[in-house]
């Protein structure tokens, strides 16, 4: 998926997930927020949004979108945009309009803001260690669901790079596709067999594996759990067979291991914590009633 394409569907998906956040909020269309009735419907007000937190900011489209739904009759001023760093205290935006949408949007819109800048803050610290190397951080599909571009955007907010979006654009060869298929070398023919146009990927667990995918003709190989002793070797035996194969580190990485990982020289290491262990940022929101 280009950059142009990607746009174009991250639009529309958060459209699509900030209609479902208002929907379960608001029961459907025919529901209504019984709380902000106890405001008059032409109240307006203003509110300040502020972090607690050190963090990358991702999600503005989204904050935006959760208020145009709800009517447009909240403008919003923002102060940072998305990929900035912020720190505790730091205004964000200016929120001025009438009460019951502000009330009624703001669950929804800090849902989604400190989520998605929790996943771009969370890349943002696992590329700390990777600095003085050449090695690309990756996210993965272990996505929230519901969420994959949201947090496949944050990724690339905090400085990351996204691995393949579904199951759709890329193969990614595992091992019971191999099973089924009786064999690496016959898994990747297979693949090639089938789309030769997209990107080819599998992954070993053994030096052995790692040979037999180099003959498969791998685009990509994901070395799976391997110590930092075999991911060196791993990359001789590239460097010397096929040094236009890349090479993907995956599994036991955390801050702890990931500098010692990519200092063995594999192009990637894919981390699932950027998306699935994600703590929310924490946000403030004060609304100030116009009298």
């Amino acid at each position: 998926m280009d950059h142009k394409q990607f746009q174009q569907a991250l639009s529309l998906e958060i459209n699509k997930m900030c209609e479902l956040a208002i929907s379960e909020d608001l029961n459907g269309s025919a529901g209504i927020d019984v709380s902000a009735q106890l405001i008059p419907a032409n109240t307006n007000a203003n509110a300040n949004l502020i972090t607690r937190d050190h963090a990358i900011v991702c999600g503005t489209e989204w904050l935006d979108t959760v208020f145009k739904l709800l009517g447009d009759d909240v403008v919003i001023d923002w102060k940072v945009k998305d990929g900035d760093r912020v720190v505790p205290s730091q205004l964000l935006c200016e929120l001025k309009g009438n009460a019951r949408q502000m009330l009624t949007g703001e669950r929804s819109a800090m849902n989604f803001l400190q989520s998605l800048s929790s996943t771009a803050t969370m890349t943002d610290q696992y590329l700390q260690f990777l600095k003085g190397t050449d090695c690309q951080l990756l996210d993965t599909r272990k996505t929230i669901p519901g969420m994959r571009f949201g947090q496949k955007y944050a990724v690339t907010c905090g400085g990351g790079k996204n691995h393949r979006f579904g199951l759709h654009d890329a193969f990614l060869i595992k091992e019971n596709h191999i099973m089924a298929c009786g064999g690496i070398k016959e898994a990747l023919s297979k693949a090639i067999e089938l789309h030769p146009e997209k990107l080819l990927e599998i992954e070993v667990e053994s030096l052995a594996e790692l040979q037999q995918a180099i003959e498969g003709k791998a685009q990509v190989v994901m070395l799976d759990n391997f110590t930092t002793q075999e991911l060196v070797a791993a990359r001789e035996i590239v460097q010397d067979k096929s040094p236009e194969i890349k090479l993907e580190a995956s599994g036991n990485v955390n801050p702890q291991t990931i500098s010692e990982i990519a200092n063995t020289g594999v192009d990637f290491i894919s981390v699932g914590a950027l998306t699935k262990d994600i703590k929310a940022v924490d946000l403030s929101l004060r609304v100030n009633l116009i009298k």
